[in-house]
């Protein structure tokens, strides 16, 4: 038996199609890691652009912004685990693909953006029905700790992926990264196979249009939703676009070559990792909403530090500490959404999530890599980090007065009714 407060931090791992889940995707991230930190360099040698590394990772995210919001309402329509077995399957070939153009030397940036292009094709539909069939493999309770346990995956694959890549690209070249990612996605189909199968999604019998407007009004019809749409569209145009940016920081601000950067990575994936656990453990304990205020005025305010940072050392530490109020971030926002939507509205609100943090990176991508082209990669971070911190600040009143309003309403009428019980004597 486990200790209990083991048992309450992996909670969400006492259901087996959780485990198999988390093993399988686990496996998988650290092969798109992999990829995402051979991508990068791949382009940046291809370009020397920093702009082009931008551009590619904006096409990678276009189709993300014009097709999961629509991605949210085939996830409510679907068996979900089949179709996110199809949507791997598809992307094992994306980068086996790309591996193989590397390894021939037939290789060029626009085979690079058209391949990115049809994976972010495949993520617009794949993760609002990944973020939502969680929901379905785990009980209600265990709901927030399988979403922490997946980021505690997803960041500890954020360390593991970049360390593996500095060293096989050291070794093996920029291509054995995209084929060991071709590779881990077996894990991930094997692991949807094992699974017990859910029942088949009952047919719908409203429009697609009608489908879509239903989870709009839902997301904009409540206060902490649209609280969270202003956070998560600032920080994902302003904020997390500096992670597409973080080759040109790494070669050009602190004069470090592959290994370096894929250090700068991995802290931000071991920053990220400890405040996943964290979540996992005592996330049940603090209000998702402060989690979610404080980690956002903290982030922007880190980012600002950390796009000053003169060395290596300082800058790996800045960059742990951004990892960890992003991850913080993140979990909380996202275990708000899932946790108060109505199951039958499940996909299309992480659609609309998807869309938010996925989609709209390409707005970030090209706003940070203009000026970066323009004025430096560290005035981009700044601008990021600044316009973050004003903005989640600025929330962080907004909804604090709310509260404050919604009090005092209630002291009046408390008053009023006691007013008149006395009256009443």
């Amino acid at each position: 038996m486990l200790p209990s407060s083991l048992q309450t931090v992996f909670a969400a791992l006492r259901h087996r199609n959780f485990r198999l889940f988390l093993t399988g995707q686990f496996i998988s991230l650290c092969g798109t890691w992999m990829q995402t930190i051979a991508q990068g360099w791949l382009v940046l040698h291809l370009t020397d652009s920093a702009f082009a590394v931008g551009l590619v990772t904006a096409l990678g995210s276009l189709p993300i912004l014009l097709l999961s919001l629509y991605g949210g309402v085939v996830a409510d329509r679907v068996n979900k685990r089949q179709f996110i077995l199809i949507l791997q399957s598809l992307m094992l070939l994306e980068a086996l693909t790309l591996g193989v153009l590397t390894a021939l030397d037939l290789i060029t940036v626009q085979w690079v953006m058209g391949l990115a292009v049809f994976f972010g094709f495949l993520t617009a539909f794949e993760v609002p029905a990944r973020q939502a069939f969680v929901a379905e493999i785990v009980q209600r309770e265990d709901l927030m700790n399988a979403i922490a346990l997946g980021s505690s995956a997803f960041n500890l694959a954020r360390v593991i992926g970049p360390a593996l890549a500095g060293l096989v690209i050291a070794t093996l070249g920029l291509e054995a990264c995209f084929f060991a990612n071709a590779a881990s996605y077996l894990a991930v189909i094997v692991s949807l196979i094992r699974m017990e199968a859910g029942g088949p999604r009952a047919p719908s019998v409203v429009s697609v249009w009608t489908a879509l407007g239903e989870g709009l009004a839902y997301v904009f019809g409540n206060r902490w939703p649209r609280a969270l749409v202003i956070l998560v569209t600032t920080f994902s145009v302003f904020g997390f676009s500096f992670m597409p940016l973080m080759p040109v920081f790494a070669r050009d601000a602190l004069g470090l070559d592959a290994s370096g950067y894929g250090v700068m990575v991995a802290s931000i994936g071991l920053g990220a990792l400890a405040a996943a656990f964290f979540m996992a453990a005592f996330g049940g304990r603090v209000r998702q909403s402060r989690l979610v205020l404080g980690s956002s005025v903290a982030f922007g305010t880190v980012l600002t530090a950390a796009s000053l940072a003169p060395n290596f050392g300082l800058a790996t530490v800045l960059y742990t500490i951004c990892g960890g109020t992003m991850a913080l971030n993140g979990i909380a926002a996202n275990t708000m959404l899932q946790t108060e939507a109505p199951d039958e509205l499940r996909g299309r609100v992480m659609g609309f999530y998807s869309f938010m943090v996925l989609g709209l990176a390409p707005f970030g991508s090209l706003q940070a890599g203009w000026v970066a082209e323009r004025f430096g990669v560290r005035v981009a971070f700044a601008i990021g980090g600044l316009v973050c911190l004003l903005v989640a600040a600025g929330v962080a009143w907004w909804m604090g007065r709310a509260v404050r309003e919604r009090r005092t309403r209630r002291d009046v009428r408390e008053t009023v009714a006691a007013m008149e019980r006395r009256e009443h004597r």
